[in-house]
């Protein structure tokens, strides 16, 4: 019986970790999910003890070594891609320094107003926020001046667990654009030399199919099987899941729905657009990024509702009922929001409610929304690159939803389309580790060859004047909350924050 090669391809969500066996023909051979990592989160602060993640890791793979004895054996690379916006902290020995910043954290968010006027004419001045590494760094060195002095690398997630499994700090320059470019000097000076850093602080940056390092021996089971097994650099969650999707590629646009959002157009030459992230994805160029809602919203009101069942069957549940005429809004900000506002004091509202909406019209809102969201994303890359995409390549959690993709597909008035991978992420690592071992000659080809569709959802022009008329009414909300937003969460902070009232007493 002739033996079958794969390569161990992981995902690092934001929720869960998973792992799969995936062979040259883009086949999950096996897989496993854990869940996790658990976050320590609380008003503007969120973060994680890295070695969490390491844990998760070994969890996954020991899972698979068992499922997949013969598989495990026949591993020829490892890839890992991850959740980006967060940072690791590193001292000269390699020992984390304290827990990471994760994506949701905002405790810089002061810092960072600062340095956006004392970078002045730097040209990463207007890209600073509290999401933002530098501001993060600032941070560090105002807070815990003594871990800054101690710091000696920033990494990013999928970053740390290379350097677990191999010894060595790298990271890619995608994953690294924002630090790489506060390392250049502008007028005699970088960003970084303002907060007293050097470049060194940066990993090694390699291409995200170059290797990092093998396997080294020693290390727990069961990757004391894999030593000698190169590892590849690998690259952030969402430029894995688009090439896992087949977007990676000019002139398409991508939608990743997992536990966030991040909607994105690329394109083949440099172009701004208004708090959009662009960057150089090894030649092609992005505009786009992640916000903070998604099918997390969606799981949000599932709880809110008391759902028993799976979000995706509670969801399903909900929209069969009767929709009452009169739409509702629903502004997804639960968590503050990235792109494309980079506020972390937005908040959601719902706008519209009546006596006689239920839990249905709550749905289609809540739906209707994150479209919302996606479409002025959307509209703002299509202006600054000068063209309009065919259709938006569909993947995640929420990709599994016909009445979100439909959705989806009307409100952005685009041809929404669905991968066959039910995990784009993980085939999109396993692309990065098959070209990495040469076994295709690009990661276009790799693409062709290992990307397939699953499913279209055309736009319905019935229901464009609605659409249209609802995103317009959207807008205006936004515009309209974003100061009382402000207002309830500087309420938040202050001693005049109303207490419960768990047993109120009558005044004699």
């Amino acid at each position: 019986m002739q033996q079958i090669s794969v390569v161990l391809a992981c995902d690092l969500g934001g929720s869960s970790f998973r792992a799969a066996l995936i062979d040259r023909h883009g086949v999950t051979r096996a897989e496993q999910a854990v869940a996790g990592p658990v976050l320590s989160d609380h008003l503007d602060r969120s973060e994680i003890g890295a070695d969490a993640w390491w844990t998760l890791l070994r969890e996954a793979a020991d899972k698979l070594a068992l499922d997949a004895p013969d598989l495990f054996a026949n591993i020829e690379g490892i890839a890992i891609c991850g959740v980006t916006r967060t940072q690791v902290f590193l001292d000269h020995d390699g020992r984390e320094l304290r827990p990471a910043l994760t994506w949701k954290d905002a405790r810089s968010d002061a810092v960072a107003t600062r340095l956006r006027e004392a970078l002045g004419g730097h040209p990463e001045a207007g890209r600073i926020n509290a999401f933002h590494p530098l501001a993060r760094l600032a941070w560090l060195a105002e807070a815990e001046p003594e871990n800054f002095r101690a710091l000696a690398r920033v990494l990013e997630p999928k970053d740390y667990l290379n350097f677990r499994l191999t010894g060595r700090v790298a990271s890619d320059p995608v994953s690294m654009a924002r630090l790489i470019a506060c390392a250049e000097k502008h007028n005699g000076d970088s960003a970084l030399a303002s907060i007293g850093l050097l470049p060194a602080i940066i990993p090694t940056i390699l291409e995200p199919c170059d290797a990092v390092e093998a396997v080294r021996a020693g290390l727990p089971k069961p990757f004391d099987r894999l030593a000698g097994i190169p590892v590849f650099c690998g690259c952030n969650d969402t430029w894995a899941a688009v090439a896992g999707l087949g977007a990676l590629r000019a002139g398409y646009a991508y939608n990743i729905s997992g536990t966030t959002e991040v909607l994105g157009v690329l394109g083949p030459k440099q172009a701004e657009a208004e708090g959009l992230i662009s960057v150089d994805w090894r030649g092609l160029w992005h505009l786009g990024g992640p916000s903070q809602n998604g099918a997390d919203t969606a799981a949000w009101l599932v709880d809110l509702l008391g759902g028993s069942d799976s979000v995706s069957d509670s969801i399903d549940r909900l929209l069969a009922g009767q929709r009452h005429p009169q739409p509702l809004i629903f502004l997804p900000y639960l968590q503050g929001e990235r792109v494309p506002y980079w506020n972390p004091n937005l908040r959601g509202a719902f706008l519209g409610l009546g006596r006689q909406h239920g839990p249905t019209d709550l749905a289609y809102a809540v739906l209707e929304g994150v479209a919302c969201q996606n479409r002025l994303v959307l509209e703002r890359a299509e202006a600054a690159l000068g063209s309009r995409v065919g259709e938006i390549r569909f993947g995640g959690g929420a990709a599994a939803n016909p009445a979100w993709a439909q959705i989806k597909a009307d409100l952005c008035d685009r041809p929404i389309v669905v991968g066959r991978a039910r995990e784009p992420g993980l085939l999109g690592a396993a692309i990065i580790a098959w070209t990495g071992r040469g076994h295709f000659a690009s990661l276009e080809a790799a693409q062709d060859a290992l990307v397939e569709v699953a499913s279209r959802y055309e736009p319905d022009p019935a229901r464009r004047p609605a659409y249209d008329a609802l995103y317009a009414l959207y807008r205006r909300s936004e515009a309209a909350l974003a100061p009382i937003s402000a207002d309830l969460t500087a309420l938040a902070q202050t001693s005049a924050a109303l207490p419960g009232l768990a047993n109120p007493q009558p005044t004699p």
